[in-house]
């Protein structure tokens, strides 16, 4: 005898086809809405975009109307947090995943990374005004607004290094230290290969995170929109740290201010293509080091 009451016979309900049809159009809302975005965007900013507008910066002078100190001051800043942020992030995070004893130290730590991953960046941006540049007398400077997004993306490249060294089977942790190597020359050879596709995941995450802000960037690094002088032995390049530098989003906010439209919309279209950049080579390298690690 048949048995109807098998799932392959299961009639559809009408509130499963109607949850079906709501599924449907929320995600064509979002692909409309995601489209429309980027469409008025490129439609308004693509007019804008030329080489001297990348390559020079604004001068009445000149008569020049370019963001290529903005370009360089986000690089900067993207260059100093990274090198701050990744060692002490990734380092955390193998200390809690790895040596710490999962008690209620490691979830008081758990909870207030994830706490700080929730709070406003403007906080973030008022804290680090006043202790990194009244307290420790920064100023508004590069290095400034660095250590103030470090503060801010240290969370997410700890939480995803914890996160990628957990799918780490632990018979690869017994392994390695049954043939008597040391935990750290496991932890190096072992586990952070094998966990290298969500940490890099996690760090390029960050440079958009870095890209994106504006209100922490307002308080501490300024908008200074110069480039860096070369000197003889390229010491400018140095000085810049200390010297205010706006990023492409702080300038995005200053042209919508002066009502410098079409200014604005340039910038909005180069830093979509940034962030489109970025997601793409997230992916290309998840991908790429899911197959290394697999073969």
């Amino acid at each position: 005898m048949q048995n109807n009451n098998s799932l392959y016979h299961k009639k559809a309900r009408p509130i499963d086809k109607v949850a079906h049809t709501l599924i449907y159009l929320c995600a064509s809302l979002s692909i409309i809405l995601l489209v429309g975005i980027v469409g008025y965007v490129a439609y308004r900013g693509i007019s804008s975009i030329s080489w001297e507008f990348l390559t020079t910066v604004p001068s009445a002078l000149k008569q020049t109307v370019g963001i290529a100190g903005n370009i360089v001051n986000t690089l900067y800043i993207i260059i100093i947090t990274l090198i701050i942020a990744v060692p002490f992030g990734v380092g955390s995070a193998i200390y809690l995943n790895e040596y710490a004893k999962h008690g209620r130290l490691v979830r008081l730590i758990e909870f207030t990374t994830e706490t700080l991953s929730g709070i406003p960046s403007i906080v973030f941006g008022l804290f680090g005004y006043v202790f990194f540049g009244v307290t420790l007398g920064l100023g508004y400077s590069i290095l400034t607004g660095a250590l103030t997004l470090t503060l801010i993306i240290l969370p997410l490249i700890t939480r995803n290094t914890q996160e990628a060294l957990k799918t780490v089977p632990d018979s690869y942790r017994s392994g390695a230290l049954g043939i008597g190597a040391t935990k750290w020359y496991m932890i190096r050879t072992i586990l952070l290969p094998s966990a290298m596709p969500g940490i890099i995941t996690g760090i390029i995450l960050s440079i958009g995170r870095i890209v994106g802000e504006s209100a922490a960037l307002l308080f501490t690094s300024g908008s200074g929109y110069l480039l860096p002088k070369f000197g003889e032995y390229g010491e400018g390049l140095f000085k810049k740290i200390l010297q205010p530098g706006g990023t492409l989003t702080i300038e995005l906010y200053l042209s919508m201010e002066k009502a410098k439209y079409d200014t604005a919309f340039g910038i909005a279209f180069v830093l979509l293509v940034i962030v489109l950049g970025i997601n793409m080579l997230t992916k290309y390298l998840s991908s790429k080091l899911n197959v290394e690690k697999k073969s």
